[in-house]
């Protein structure tokens, strides 16, 4: 009943969409659209035949006579399967959203324009070596085949937002990857907010609110720095790109393993949505054999293994940005001052199209460390004090980027000496890789550009005139965090603290949570076999070591009614695993996310706001160390108890959820409020259309389990929607690399009319992997069907 209600809804909503042909035509018209899986194509650009097998979880499998013809037919795959999430990568990098739906994309605009993002994208693809410069043409080949060669329509979001995308080209493949150094390395964002707190807060409370923060690092304005109006600025910029990132990773040597070679893990955790970030692929050429994860409007993949070898990334939240106020030259506005005097703004004109808007001219500015931030909008300008501004340093700001020639090269590297020579290409997003090889070593390295600083630590925004915070350079990438073969058998990173006290270059003062990591280091030190089976166990692990350890400080309390007795009674004997059938992991989250506002929201008023997220660090700290911040300030006339603040949250955390879901505690379920939207970006805001292609899910884990369902806990209404965590999962074994197994979130498919939109939903969700390989005509005779693209006579 549920699929023909949605067939129904399809064909209403497709009529709505599409309203010059009749309600059967258009949706005939529509699915008419879906990639042929089967037959032959002629295609210019081709050099030699290539054959292109989906297997029957419609994974490409590409055997091509020609590395450049591999990559063509790479692009011609990602565009029959995701051209509108390509297309809407590249218009968000290169600053033209408005285009598309109108004032409301123009923060996001005018943010990468001052960037410069597309600019530096196109400069690098000269920067590159002339093979890496081939596959980008192959690919963009590849996808404007597909363009000029379609015969059907082009997807449904084409047909909503009425318009055709451009050609593909090289740089807009590269843009992407400038997005995600971005997304990942926000550290300017941080740097306002801890700014803002120093305003309204004592320099020991701010330390309580980052407890794992140094006691010894500065925490007082730089002296000489004039006051900004932080706030105004803060408010001004767009928000981040997507929620704060995580990603797991872990490899074991073969003693380990029980078949004498190592097995490596990895799931990094982006924004999830539909259709998700990767799409997985398998390309065979002479001389080149990966497998693995892409992301459509790139050719290189980021994450598989090759015949040789494995990897996998995580993100190390290096800090890798800074915030320069700078002064103007009092003599001439048009100049700014540095120590070797006056030097004159680089300025261009950037004209942004805005659909049913005139046109908006921006003027970007650009000091020498970085592009002017303050002149985005009226409003940030006008926070930096009269006669200063203030710029952005950042290293994923160049306009030689050689970072895709390190994924190109990182795919064909044979051994251990090949994957750090490829990793030295890599600049942005600084990130941890974890190695293993068919000959039994096992790797990390950490690479990227890193800042060395004159002085100070990145935390807070520091004066630009003087030269005394400038960068001097970059850590030489031989010095940066690394290991192969270590003693312990094992390396694991899930984004916590990757080098001791005794490492002598600063990487960051503000690392993630460990708690991922802890439970990943307890079960692989279990003494059991960590073959693959084991491996994708653990990746699905949702035991949470940050609520057994906060769970004691919380029940010392005695219950103030039955509903309370009953939910005390619940969490005492609960084992810590979050599931989606289980009362518990809700009652405990909940709980968490009030205490949160319950604990410092008095102190920091305005900016509770922006500080508001789930850290069962800081509460602990402060129920067990800090007390003090049991008491409200706003009640002077008495001083609360920690035992208080306690009782008092847990009665507002069980009448918010009986209100929602009932009076009875033992009956409520975390899957009620714990479900992963898997939203589409554009028909998710479509009222029919939400609904019809809604494959959202109740799931597992949370915030600090191994299996992560990141949640938004300041959201008030769906506080705890799974809008973040794994949405590629994958296991690489290196005794048999084609038994590695893999695993997306929705569907290989981004075309909601697709039987692939949202088919691995429910087996991501439970834990399922498949494997990826076999003959071309094993392939073929299993799957969906073989494609054939040939050259013209």
């Amino acid at each position: 009943m549920r699929r023909l209600r949605r067939t129904i809804l399809a064909i209403l909503a497709i009529a709505a969409a599409v309203p010059l042909l009749g309600v059967p035509a258009a949706w005939l018209w529509l699915r008419s659209g879906l990639p042929d899986l089967e037959g032959t194509v002629s295609l210019p650009g081709l050099v030699a035949k290539v054959e292109i097998a989906r297997d029957a979880n419609a994974v490409p499998h590409i055997f091509a006579q020609t590395q450049e013809d591999a990559y063509f037919a790479l692009g011609y795959v990602h565009a029959q399967d995701r051209l509108w999430q390509m297309d809407l990568n590249r218009r968000i990098g290169a600053g033209r959203l408005s285009e598309l739906i109108g004032a409301g994309g123009l923060r996001y605009d005018k943010l990468m324009r001052t960037l410069g993002f597309y600019r530096d994208a196109e400069a690098s693809v000269r920067a590159l070596a002339p093979e890496v410069r081939m596959a980008l043409e192959a690919y963009a080949a590849g996808v404007n085949a597909w363009l000029a060669n379609r015969s059907g329509p082009l997807p449904i979001e084409f047909q909503v937002l009425r318009y055709e995308p451009e050609p593909w080209r090289p740089a807009d493949s590269i843009v992407w990857g400038k997005l995600m150094a971005l997304q990942l390395s926000g550290n300017y964002t941080e740097e306002l907010l801890r700014a803002r707190m120093m305003q309204r807060l004592p320099p020991d409370r701010i330390r309580d609110l980052f407890p794992d923060y140094p006691a010894s690092a500065p925490v007082t304005l730089t002296a000489g720095l004039p006051d900004l109006d932080l706030d105004r600025l803060a408010a001004a910029l767009p928000p981040p790109l997507g929620p704060a990132t995580a990603s797991n990773e872990w490899v074991v040597a073969g003693d380990r393993t029980g078949t004498g070679l190592p097995v490596l893990a990895n799931d990094p955790h982006l924004q999830l949505g539909a259709p998700i970030l990767w799409y997985l692929a398998r390309i065979e050429a002479p001389g080149f054999s990966v497998t693995g994860a892409t992301v459509p409007g790139v050719p290189f993949h980021l994450l598989g293994r090759n015949d040789r070898i494995s990897w996998g990334f995580t993100t190390t939240g290096g800090d890798v940005q800074d915030l320069f106020v700078e002064r103007l030259d009092p003599a001439d506005p048009s100049r700014y001052l540095t120590p070797d005097g006056p030097e004159p703004f680089a300025r261009r004109d950037e004209t942004i199209r805005v659909k049913d808007a005139p046109d908006e001219t921006l003027t970007v500015r650009t000091t020498r460390h970085g592009p002017v931030l303050s002149d985005i909008d009226p409003d940030a300008l006008g926070a930096a004090p009269e006669g200063h501004v203030v710029a952005l340093a950042f290293t994923g700001l160049s306009d030689r980027d050689t970072t895709p020639e390190a994924l190109y090269r990182l795919a064909r590297a044979p051994d251990w000496e090949g994957f750090k020579a490829a990793l030295r290409h890599f600049q942005a997003p600084l990130q941890n890789i974890v190695y293993a090889d068919i000959q039994g070593n096992i790797g990390f390295y950490t690479p990227g550009l890193v800042p060395i600083r004159r002085k100070g630590d990145g935390s807070l925004p520091v004066p630009g005139w003087t030269g005394e915070y400038g960068w001097t350079g970059a850590v030489p990438f031989d010095q940066m965090p690394q290991s192969f073969n270590p003693p312990a058998g094992r390396i694991v990173n899930a984004n916590n603290r990757i080098v001791g006290p005794d490492y002598p270059h600063f990487l960051t003062n503000r690392w993630d949570d460990w708690y991922r990591a802890a439970r990943i280091e307890q079960v692989l030190g279990s003494g059991r076999r960590h073959d693959v089976d084991a491996a994708e166990d653990l990746l699905m692990d949702n035991v949470s070591v940050a609520a057994l350890e906060l769970l004691p400080e919380m029940l010392r309390i005695d219950p103030s009614s039955s509903q309370a007795r009953t939910a005390l009674d619940l969490l005492r004997a609960w084992d810590g695993t979050l599931t989606r059938d289980r009362p518990e992991p809700l009652i405990f989250e909940w709980w968490l996310r009030d205490l949160h506002r319950a604990l410092y929201a008095d102190e920091l008023g305005d900016l509770f706001a922006d500080v508001w997220s789930s850290s069962p660090r800081l509460v602990i700290h402060m129920l067990r160390t800090a007390r003090r911040w049991c008491d409200d300030v706003t009640t002077p006339d008495r001083t609360e108890s920690c035992p208080d603040v306690l009782a008092a949250s847990l009665d507002r955390t069980l009448a918010e959820l009986a209100e929602r879901h009932g009076d009875d505690p033992a009956a409520w379920r975390w899957g009620l409020e714990h479900r992963a939207p898997l939203g589409h970006q554009v028909l998710s805001r479509v009222p029919v259309l939400k609904d019809l292609f809604d494959i959202g899910i109740e799931t597992d884990g949370g915030n600090q389990t191994v299996n992560r369902g990141g949640s938004a806990i300041r959201n008030a209404e769906t506080p705890f929607a799974h809008i973040h965590g794994a949405g590629y999962r994958a296991v690489y074994d290196m005794s048999d690399p084609q038994n590695s197994r893999y695993m997306i979130a929705t569907g290989q498919s981004g075309n909601p009319l697709s039987p692939h939109y949202g088919d691995l939903v429910e087996r991501w969700r439970d834990g399922e992997h498949f494997t990826i390989g076999g003959s071309l005509d094993a392939v073929a005779a299993d799957g969906l069907g073989r494609l054939t693209l040939v050259p013209p006579p």
